[in-house]
C-alpha cells in the first residue's frame, strides 16, 4: 500500500483547501521543494503534485513550483501531476522534466478522444483523476457535477489503457472525516487496474481499513491534510501499512 502524501499548489505555495474551495485554504510551506523532500526523507515512494491554480484555469499556473521539485526529488521517488492539463504538447514536457505520471481529470470526461490520444502517445504514465460525490463524477475544479457514473466512467478509461485512477470522494476531501471504502472497493472491484483512493484520509484507522481491502485492486490511498495537521504521523503509517501487507 502506497501511502502519497500530496503537495496542492496555489500560487508557488503548498496549501490544503476543504472540499476543492480555494477561498478555503491554508498554506503550510512557502518552499514546496522542500516539503517534498521532508517527504521523501520519511519513506515516501511517491509524491502526488496538483497545480489548483491549473486545474481552474485549464492550463499550468504552478510549472516554476512543479520543476523545482521534480528537480529536488524527480530521480529519487515517483513524482505524479494533475491539474490544468488538457493538451499533449503539456504532458511530453513535464514527462520529460522528469514526471513520472501524469493525472488527467476534466479533460478526460469532457474531451475521451484527448485521453484515448495521451493513452496511445504515452503509454504507462498516464492517470485518469475521477472525482464524485454520491457515486457522480465532477469536474472543473469539483466546481461541477455531471451526469456520469464513476464506475461507468473507470471501466471506459480502463479500456483506453490508464494506468490507473484515483478516485476522491469530494464530499469528504480535506474534512478529516475518513476514507470512503465502501464506494472505493466498488470502484475497484469493478476494474482491473489498480485504484489509488483519495478524500478524507483522517487516521492509522483509515489506513489499516484500506490495507484490509489492498487485494481488491487498491494500490495506495492520497494523504492531504491529516498528515500537515499531525491527525497522522505519516512515517508511522507508511511502516504500518507495510508491516500489514508484507
Amino acid at each position: 500500500m502506497l501511502l502519497i502524501p500530496a503537495i496542492d499548489l496555489k500560487d508557488g505555495h503548498c496549501v490544503r483547501l476543504q472540499q476543492g474551495d480555494m477561498k478555503l485554504s491554508t498554506t503550510f510551506s512557502e518552499e514546496p521543494s522542500v516539503m517534498a523532500r521532508s517527504w521523501v526523507d520519511k519513506g515516501a515512494r511517491r509524491v502526488h503534485l496538483v497545480d489548483l491554480n491549473g486545474a481552474f484555469a485549464g492550463q499550468p499556473k504552478n510549472e516554476a513550483a512543479i520543476r523545482k521539485i521534480l528537480k529536488n526529488i524527480g530521480n529519487e521517488v515517483d513524482v505524479q501531476l494533475g491539474g490544468g492539463i488538457r493538451d499533449l504538447d503539456t504532458i511530453e514536457r513535464y514527462l520529460d522534466a522528469g514526471l513520472r505520471y501524469v493525472i488527467i481529470g476534466t479533460a478526460a470526461v469532457r474531451n475521451p478522444g484527448f485521453l484515448q490520444d495521451a493513452c496511445t502517445a504515452f503509454g504507462g504514465h498516464i492517470i485518469v483523476g475521477l472525482d464524485a460525490k454520491d457515486g457522480k463524477v465532477a469536474t472543473d475544479g469539483w466546481s461541477k457535477l455531471t451526469r456520469h457514473d464513476v464506475v461507468d466512467l473507470g471501466k471506459k478509461f480502463e479500456d483506453f489503457g490508464v494506468e490507473s485512477i484515483i478516485y476522491t470522494d469530494i464530499g469528504r476531501d480535506g474534512m478529516l472525516t475518513g476514507i470512503n471504502i465502501e464506494a472505493t472497493v466498488r470502484l475497484a472491484q469493478a476494474l482491473t487496474i489498480p485504484v489509488i483512493a483519495s478524500g478524507g484520509l483522517s487516521n492509522m484507522a483509515d489506513i489499516e481499513a484500506l490495507c484490509a481491502v489492498e487485494d481488491e485492486g487498491i494500490e495506495g490511498v492520497i494523504c492531504g491534510r491529516a498528515i500537515y495537521s499531525g491527525d497522522l504521523d505519516f512515517e508511522a503509517a507508511q511502516e504500518r501499512a507495510d508491516e500489514l501487507n508484507g
